[in-house]
């Protein structure tokens, strides 16, 4: 494991919103964490060191009532804007362009306040082209994509928050390879405003925190303000659909035994468990989502696509695979999106969650690319909230991350089992050499 890495639980949320340093200090100690891994970790685009001690300072001697994140520091995918920064989207065609006010998700946070410690690394546009950052448990293997800095940053204990975003499977499995927990909120539920988007029809805002408690944590203060505390026990007796997403590829021998772990520790804690049965219909919602991807992309990067010489050989074929692409065609993916959103609302009505694996396994070697999406996009296709939830790990040491989907009117109770499941985890699973 790498000298960078650093236990996540050791940075979290709560423990900033619950202790009672002064924000000066919680943003100090995460610049001089981040003076100690960038070197090696590549997560950062820009750091607005002086920005970001400026509003802790202002915040020391402030109550912090009515400012549940006080003194949170936090990082921004470079596809969202931070007003008066850059956003530059992993592409030389946005250098330089200034974001004249926040998106929506950095003003909720500020409001809240939760500092912008600066820009992370995204790919290209939040596709498939890598930027430089690297796996802190292991700096040969990639952090995965396109959320790639945002992953790392919170895996590597620099901050306890990041922001993300999901297309594919953007967010879910940068968080499966890095051992952090993940939330993608449900399509349309969160305003995109301020973000640089692929598809408006698939497009998430994202969380990345060390726990899934500072998910539901943070995800209460965005969405409605604070709430209680959940309880993380699976009260009743929750149902859960098992997916093995084997129709989708070759899901590694060692995430096919973190499922089944996951699954008997779930059977153990009374939960009901049974098959998705889902096997014939998601290689249809690849597809589909797949088709409505590359038309709506086709269309958002149009000026982009002006400009091929300046594009990664990846994008610039999705864009052509986007504009080759007929109404029709895509008219009809969104049906089958529709058809198939009906029926699994309707299975998530008498069941709590969904559970498979985040990735086919950990995170691959090598850093030229990031990994295949392919276990997100059926999920992404139906516009439903997923929390990716950590604790798992390889013979290597390496993260194994497993996904739970669920009902977007139920995300309370997602939160209580995945709470519940990376609890359980973490105890019967043995810590990473």
């Amino acid at each position: 494991m790498s000298e960078t890495h650093q236990d996540p639980q050791a940075r979290t949320v709560q423990a900033i919103t619950n202790r009672h340093a002064r924000p000066s200090e919680a943003v100090s100690a995460a610049l001089e964490r981040l003076d100690a891994t960038e070197p090696d970790l590549r997560a950062w685009v820009r750091v607005d060191r002086a920005g970001a001690l400026s509003t802790a300072r202002g915040q020391d001697d402030r109550p912090a009532d009515g400012l549940p994140l006080r003194g949170v520091p936090f990082g921004v995918k470079d596809i969202i804007d931070v007003r008066g920064t850059p956003t530059e989207c992993g592409s030389p065609l946005r250098r330089g362009r200034i974001a004249r006010t926040d998106a929506w998700v950095v003003a909720r946070l500020r409001h809240a306040g939760a500092i912008p410690l600066g820009k992370t690394v995204t790919t290209e546009f939040a596709y498939f082209a890598p930027g430089p950052t690297r796996n802190p448990h292991d700096l040969t293997r990639t952090p995965g994509g396109s959320s790639s800095g945002s992953a790392a940053a919170v895996a590597a204990g620099v901050v306890p928050l990041a922001l993300g975003s999901q297309t594919a499977g953007s967010l879910t499995r940068p968080a499966a390879f890095c051992g952090v927990a993940g939330f993608v909120a449900p399509v349309g539920s969160w305003p995109t405003t301020g973000i640089t988007g692929l598809s408006h029809s698939l497009d998430s805002v994202g969380l990345i925190t060390p726990t899934v408690a500072d998910l539901r944590l943070v995800h209460g203060v965005l969405s409605e303000g604070p709430r209680p505390p959940a309880s993380p026990a699976m009260s009743g007796r929750p149902r859960v659909l098992v997916w093995t997403a084997a129709e989708l590829g070759d899901v590694e021998a060692q995430m096919r035994a973190a499922l089944a772990r996951a699954v008997e520790s779930a059977r153990t804690q009374g939960a009901a468990t049974e098959d998705l049965g889902w096997a014939a219909r998601t290689p249809g919602l690849v597809e589909a989502h797949t088709t409505v991807m590359a038309y709506d992309s086709a269309r958002a990067l149009a000026e982009e696509g002006r400009h091929p010489e300046r594009l990664s050989a990846a994008l610039g074929e999705l864009l052509a695979m986007g504009r080759r692409i007929t109404d029709d065609d895509y008219r009809a993916a969104l049906a089958t999106a529709a058809r198939a959103r009906t029926d699994i609302l309707t299975a998530l009505t008498d069941a709590d969650a969904i559970l498979g694996p985040a990735a086919l396994g950990p995170a691959p070697h090598g850093l030229a690319a990031t990994g295949t999406p392919v276990l997100s996009r059926p999920w992404q296709l139906l516009g439903l909230p997923v929390i990716t939830v950590p604790g798992y790990f390889d013979d290597e040491g390496m993260p194994l991350g497993l996904q739970l989907i669920g009902h977007p009117d139920r995300v309370d109770r997602l939160f209580a089992i995945g709470e519940r499941l990376e609890a359980l985890a973490r105890e019967t699973t043995p810590s990473p050499p």
